[in-house]
């Protein structure tokens, strides 16, 4: 079975007017037109199974919303060619608007004026949508976002985790098999941003292919599977995301409480090659492993023999320690399959 999402060769290339500042500048750039061409998206290959959920993530400026513009059809490539279920986004786009769904957390596809009940009966309309299918989606959209409470509120008038959540249920409004979320959960608070997490993983249990861009990488732990990484406009990793955290966040802490004091020395002695901190008090330390060196179970074993252990707990890095390290040059992937 053939990918729902397919790119291959995929470039997009934006040419920008290079002028003076000032009104001089504006006149001189009309009698000599002078522009720099900006690669946003180089030459990306990228499948998406059936429903995959995929995470797509990369620095400000490495070609992540132009990529999903891109697979959506608003933007035309410059070469290369994208399939959406087997069809063209530029030449089947009344088609390929019923199979996809996009969000992009600074843009709303909300009316300004009208109430957000309207604005989804608008949409109702637009794809379609008999009553029953309409009623039965958007109460299973009020029971993950509370949609009841803002239905009679005014577009303009919706706070921004307000405004997410309606545009959330805009997008899956009309039961697209592939959806878009770029960025998301952006400027929402906590309470917000778990309510949405919830829908993500309800669209991806009930077989929705979802590529997810977002900065806020707590949005992508425990939901996707598949980590791809874009810099500079080209895909530089592409794999398991469990995969890449084994591979390269290795390090651990293993934090201990002791009923009496341990010397730190002998902390050492007894775990050779760990880095050892003391804690707070006399009876906390601190034990900094490398998994494939030391288990946690050794380093227990080991501080239980130097003491009665009162409590502990091991903290394991989290994909965002793992990206940082990649956006900071620390960790440089030789190909884009782990």
């Amino acid at each position: 079975m053939p990918p729902i999402v397919e790119a291959r060769d995929l470039t997009k290339v934006f040419r920008r007017p290079e002028k003076d500042p000032g009104l001089a500048g504006s006149l001189k750039h009309l009698v000599r037109r002078r522009f720099t061409d900006k690669v946003a998206v180089d030459h990306i290959d990228l499948s998406i199974e059936a429903g995959e959920a995929v995470a797509y993530v990369g620095p400000n400026g490495a070609g992540k919303s132009t990529t999903v513009k891109l697979l959506s059809g608003i933007l035309v490539p410059t070469t290369g060619e994208v399939r959406i279920d087997g069809l063209h986004p530029q030449h089947d786009r009344t088609a390929i608007a019923h199979r996809i769904g996009v969000l992009f957390g600074q843009r709303t596809q909300l009316w300004w004026d009208l109430p957000v009940r309207e604005s989804f009966a608008v949409l109702r309309d637009i794809y379609g949508l008999d009553a029953a299918t309409y009623r039965k989606r958007l109460a299973r959209f009020d029971e993950v976002l509370d949609l009841g409470e803002i239905l009679p509120t005014l577009g303009r008038k919706l706070s921004l985790g307000q405004r997410m959540r309606a545009d959330l249920a805009a997008a899956m409004l009309h039961g697209p098999r592939v959806v878009y979320l770029d960025e998301p959960t952006i400027g929402l608070d906590l309470q917000v941003k778990d309510k949405v997490r919830e829908f993500f993983r309800t669209l991806r249990d009930e077989g929705t292919t979802v590529m997810l861009t977002s900065h806020d990488l707590a949005d992508i732990e425990g939901f996707c599977r598949r980590l791809v990484i874009i810099d500079e406009g080209r895909i530089i990793f592409d794999g398991d995301l469990g995969a890449v955290k084994d591979q390269y966040a290795r390090e651990r802490i293993l934090h201990v409480e002791t009923e009496q004091p341990v010397p730190v020395e002998a902390v050492r002695l007894a775990l050779p090659g760990a880095v050892i901190t003391e804690g707070e008090t006399p009876n906390q330390i601190s034990v900094r492993f490398d998994r494939f060196v030391l288990t946690a179970g050794h380093a227990v074993t080991a501080l239980a023999g130097l003491a009665t252990l009162v409590d502990f707990r091991v903290d394991e890095p989290s994909i965002e320690d793992v990206i940082r390290r990649v956006y900071s040059g620390e960790i440089l992937f030789d190909a884009k399959s782990a």
